[in-house]
This record gives structure tokens, sequence and C-alpha cells, in this order.
């Protein structure tokens, strides 16, 4: 499997964001970041959906 192919935790995944594990569940509730559904209760994120997801958000503009 090439890199951005990966398939991540969820863990992996708040982990590298820095985020709380809530609020990554927050996003993919939203369907902002997609999963791909190992069962009912598990999932995983494709390094490349995380690598757009985060594209999709860069900005030029200064943090006042």
């Amino acid at each position: 499997m090439a890199r951005h192919d990966e398939l991540l935790k969820p863990k992996e995944v708040a982990r590298e964001l820095q985020w709380n594990i809530r609020t990554l569940y927050r996003y993919i509730r939203k369907e902002q970041l997609r999963v791909v559904r190992l069962s009912a209760r598990e999932f995983r994120i494709r390094r490349s959906e995380l690598e757009r997801f985060l594209r999709e958000r860069e900005t030029d503009k200064a943090i006042d």
C-alpha cells in the first residue's frame, strides 16, 4: 500500500492534528472528513483523505 493510501486509526489522526478525539469525530459526523468503514463500529482514514482535508483548509491570510 502506497503511503498516500495508508489507513490511519482515528487516534493516530487526532494525535497528528493535535486534536481531541471528539473534535475528529465531529468532523467525521459532519461528513467533512471521509472514512473507510471496516465494520459497523470500526473505521480508518486514508492518508490521502487527511491530506485533502488539510489542503482545503490552507490559507494565505494572517492570523489575527
